[in-house]
């Protein structure tokens, strides 16, 4: 959890496990083969937050570094969601599902990082797996199958 990661080349995949109402953020540059996947817990710091890590701001920000290191270029990035879920009733955690998605929508925005596909919301867990070359994500509901989000070199745009 709050983690970031990138991947690169043939064979490179990412996956995330048991999305409820964090984001997992997918990133890529299919054009440098290049992908990396964030999973952003909160969408900003809470009096009881121990620290940054896993916060949308700071997570976001930790992957694009570590994706233009890697030779990802900003202008080509694109983002696909998965998670969101409404899983909490806690007063603190009310929607936090939704929060998160839309933090993490916001910081992409200003980086003008167009969202791709999103499977998000709802009130299932999912598994979010990215592979940088060809450049795919794909999402899963527990115990469904696969459902590819972004594919190839040309995928069509999907906003959910």
């Amino acid at each position: 959890m709050g983690e970031a990661n990138v991947v690169s080349g043939h064979g490179g995949e990412l996956v995330i496990l048991g999305l409820g109402s964090c984001i997992g953020v997918a990133l890529l540059d299919r054009r440098a083969r290049v992908a990396g996947l964030a999973h952003v817990v909160l969408p900003e710091m809470f009096a009881t937050s121990i620290s940054p890590a896993g916060v949308a701001d700071w997570v976001v920000r930790a992957l694009l570094s570590a994706l233009r290191s890697a030779g990802a270029d900003p202008g080509r990035m694109e983002a696909v969601l998965v998670g969101g879920a409404y899983t909490y009733t806690s007063p603190m955690f009310v929607d936090i599902g939704r929060r998160n998605e839309a933090a993490v929508r916001e910081l992409l925005a200003l980086d003008r990082i167009p969202v791709r596909a999103a499977d998000t919301g709802g009130t299932c867990a999912r598994v979010i797996r990215v592979r940088s070359d060809p450049g795919t994500v794909e999402s899963r509901v527990s115990g469904s199958q696969d459902w590819t989000l972004l594919s190839g070199p040309r995928a069509g745009v999907l906003d959910g």
